[in-house]
């Protein structure tokens, strides 16, 4: 049979045993530390700052080294909600701002401030007011890029002592009161129905200018097409009279045949109801005189047959 005294021992000596690999472990797990990637970690010592574990595998020693809450250094992009503001023309507007900002020392931001996520929301709603205030409604809505700045400038200086970057500043929207939105809606209303007049308006005038353009060009064209018209005709009469010249002088004609074409043609010009007076040329008299001489020399002292002079006379 087994000594009781044996097995009491036995069982403390398992329990010695137990007690210390519970111990090793606890000591292992408490030495070793593993630093995801994008992470930071503060090691204090004996209750002071001793170093940052970067990450990877880190080694502490047991029981004198404290780890801290890992700092994420990755960028972090907080959305602010809205905030009151007054412009410098007494108007309150609403603006909500959103803060892209990066931790760039662990050290500085778990000593250096208690809760870096609220002091930069505190120092962005007192810097936006400052910014604001100097501005009135409309350079406040149309300045957006310049308020952006300011604000970067003024986090990034003030939070860089926190181990901080702040890397930009955006304002998501800036509402002014509804009475403001009404107003502003009937002027821009107001404003596009005068740039469409003004189109319409610069639209006709256009629309006259090139129509009358239009008429002057086709009136010029039409004086220029009559013009060259009447100088063909004029020279196509020019022509046809040196023909009518060149025939008659190369048929040399006698004085009997010209007078009495010259007869024939008197009578076209009484032609036309329109006719209330007749002028004989003085182209007249020589071509009787003509006709009296012919018919003279064809029957000389002839009974009944008219003297030129007399023929003239009763013409006249």
């Amino acid at each position: 049979m087994t000594d009781p005294t044996q097995i009491v021992v036995q069982i403390i000596i398992f329990v010695i045993i137990a007690v210390i690999a519970i111990f090793v472990l606890v000591t292992l797990f408490r030495a070793i530390r593993i630093i995801p990637q994008a992470y930071a970690g503060v090691v204090e010592r004996l209750g002071r700052y001793h170093k940052t574990l970067t990450p990877g595998l880190n080694i502490l020693v047991p029981f004198i080294d404290k780890l801290r809450p890992l700092v994420d250094m990755r960028e972090t992009v907080v959305s602010f909600p809205p905030q009151p503001v007054i412009t410098e023309d007494n108007l309150v507007v609403s603006i909500d701002t959103v803060v892209y900002f990066q931790v760039t020392d662990a050290r500085a931001a778990t000593y250096e401030i208690a809760n870096y996520l609220g002091a930069v929301e505190q120092l962005t709603t007192t810097t936006l007011r400052n910014v604001v205030g100097g501005l009135n409604l409309e350079e406040a809505l149309t300045s957006r890029d310049n308020i952006n700045g300011q604000l970067r400038i003024v986090l990034d200086e003030a939070t860089g002592k926190w181990g901080i970057r702040v890397s930009r500043v955006e304002l998501k929207a800036i509402d002014p009161p509804h009475s403001i939105q009404d107003s502003m809606e009937k002027q821009m209303r107001a404003e596009r129905d005068r740039r469409a007049l003004i189109l319409t308006a610069e639209g006709t005038k256009q629309s006259a200018i090139l129509t009358a353009e239009g008429a002057r060009q086709a009136a010029i064209l039409s004086a220029e097409g009559d013009a060259k018209a009447a100088v063909l005709r004029a020279q196509g009469e020019a022509e046809a009279i040196m023909t009518v010249f060149k025939a008659i002088h190369e048929g040399d004609p006698d004085p009997k045949l010209l007078a009495y074409q010259y007869l024939q043609t008197l009578p076209k010009l009484a032609e036309g109801q329109a006719n209330k007076l007749w002028i004989v040329p003085s182209e007249l008299t020589e071509a009787l005189k003509g006709i009296g001489r012919a018919f003279g020399q064809s029957a000389p002292g002839q009974p009944g047959t008219p003297a030129a002079g007399d023929l003239q006379d009763r013409q006249t």
